[in-house]
């Protein structure tokens, strides 16, 4: 068989359940995500899966690299901000191999339209790692109609050159994407491609497409803590939707769908309008709410329409996943942490022991899944959860089982002593606190 063309999607700070195929009310225009629940149902829908961090960026160098983000000093960063401009350490070292490096020496073409989020030019870009092309803003977050970052300046880039186009940010990101599908199918014997389809969308500040007129009011405060609502929320994953419609249309007129692997997900959990349930807690949470995502992949060629898996995966496992079935190889010198899903692709029944390891510098949280159960780690306080039975972590049955949170513990520092300290100089950035809005 041909090798698959490979595109993974990465929603920014989408919530588990605020697309329909995860239990998500409609909105009051309609469903919210009609074109995400039809992959899931024509294709694989993991109900446990997990993003590597809480906050966008760390995740984002464990999607890059396929390892655990705490060996890159830039990843320490919760998240990475704008004032590490013209930094040379707070990025994706270009000469660390990535996702789309690996790709490219196995013969495919590789482009990023959206989001990079892991240092600025001239020290790092998403030129440096790997893509061919590249297509959005290089910072966590813009508005969507001026296209600059909550320091004021200007943010969309075409390459490392900065570039100034009129339009909604997702349907942008959007256009380019099938562009660029277009183009890399236009040949029968083209060689496959990678597309990276990182959208800025649902992440604040709070404007549909119809919102120009917010992005004055804005302007210095781009964390928008005086607006939005779960219409405004809806209305914008709707976009993206939409969107991604278009992208699938692309590749049925092409004759690529069934041989294209679309991958989707969020980089952490949601934010202030989104919907967890049943899961506690969001962005910067090491609870499930902050951590548990979104995990659609639809493969017709390979993949069962319908499918279901409870397998514990996390971001890095699919950057391990989109390498083997590629047939590219990591470097010797720099192992994957990841682990291929590729039986759980072509059999959603199969199941394998994957535990999964978190830590977070903000509120010196750690925490550890095995199993059906979760060690976690809060401002000093230990808790052991039985997620199958209370995936809202509200039943704390570490004084029932001591033995067990003993061993999970040691299990963590087990792990954790094998990663670099977090540096004294790490900094967290939080956009608002309880002054702002009540605890969740």
């Amino acid at each position: 068989m041909k090798r698959p063309n490979l595109i993974f999607i990465v929603a920014d700070d989408l919530g588990y359940a605020d697309l329909g195929c995860y239990g998500g009310r409609d909105a009051d225009f309609g469903p919210v995500s009609p074109v995400l629940n039809a992959l899931a149902q024509g294709g694989l829908r993991m109900t446990e899966g997990y993003a590597n961090s809480p906050v966008c960026s760390p995740t984002r160098f464990a999607l890059m690299t396929g390892r655990y983000q705490y060996r890159l000093r830039g990843a320490a960063e919760e998240p990475i901000n704008s004032k590490s401009k013209g930094s040379t350490t707070l990025g994706l070292d270009p000469a660390h191999p990535t996702l789309p490096s690996l790709l490219r020496e196995a013969g495919y073409r590789t482009a990023l339209m959206g989001k990079w989020h892991l240092g600025y030019p001239p020290a790092f870009s998403p030129l440096k790692s790997g893509y061919e092309e590249f297509f959005g803003p290089m910072s966590g977050g813009v508005d969507y109609f001026t296209h600059c970052s909550n320091n004021g300046t200007h943010d969309l880039y075409w390459g490392e050159t900065e570039h100034a186009q009129e339009g909604y940010l997702t349907d942008l990101i959007s256009r380019r994407a099938v562009d660029y599908i277009l183009r890399m199918t236009a040949e029968p014997a083209a060689a496959p491609f990678f597309l990276s389809l990182h959208y800025t969308a649902p992440h604040w500040p709070w404007e549909t497409r119809d919102d120009a007129a917010v992005a004055e009011g804005v302007r210095s405060n781009l964390f928008h803590l005086d607006g939005g609502n779960i219409h405004t929320y809806r209305r914008m994953i709707h976009h993206m939707d939409e969107g991604i419609g278009w992208v699938v249309q692309a590749l049925r007129e092409a004759g690529q769908l069934d041989n294209t692997l679309i991958v989707f997900t969020s980089d952490n959990g949601g934010e202030r309008f989104s919907d967890n349930w049943p899961l506690v807690g969001g962005k910067m949470d090491l609870t499930e709410g902050g951590i548990r995502v979104p995990w659609i992949a639809h493969w017709p060629a390979v993949i069962a329409p319908g499918t279901v898996s409870a397998q514990h995966c996390m971001t890095m496992d699919w950057s391990a996943t989109l390498l083997d079935v590629a047939g590219a190889q990591a470097a010797p010198q720099y192992p994957l942490d990841g682990v291929s899903l590729r039986d759980v692709l072509q059999d959603p029944n199969y199941r394998f022991e994957r535990p999964l390891f978190w830590r977070m510098n903000h509120r010196q949280q750690r925490a550890m899944r095995q199993g059906s159960w979760k060690y976690l780690r809060v401002d000093g306080h230990d808790y052991l959860f039985d997620l199958t039975q209370d995936a809202r972590e509200r039943a704390n049955l570490a004084k029932r089982n001591p033995e067990r949170l003993a061993r999970m513990r040691q299990d963590w520092e087990d792990w954790n002593a094998t990663m670099p300290p977090i540096p004294d100089d790490a900094t967290i950035s939080l956009g608002y606190s309880y002054a702002d809005m009540p605890q969740r």
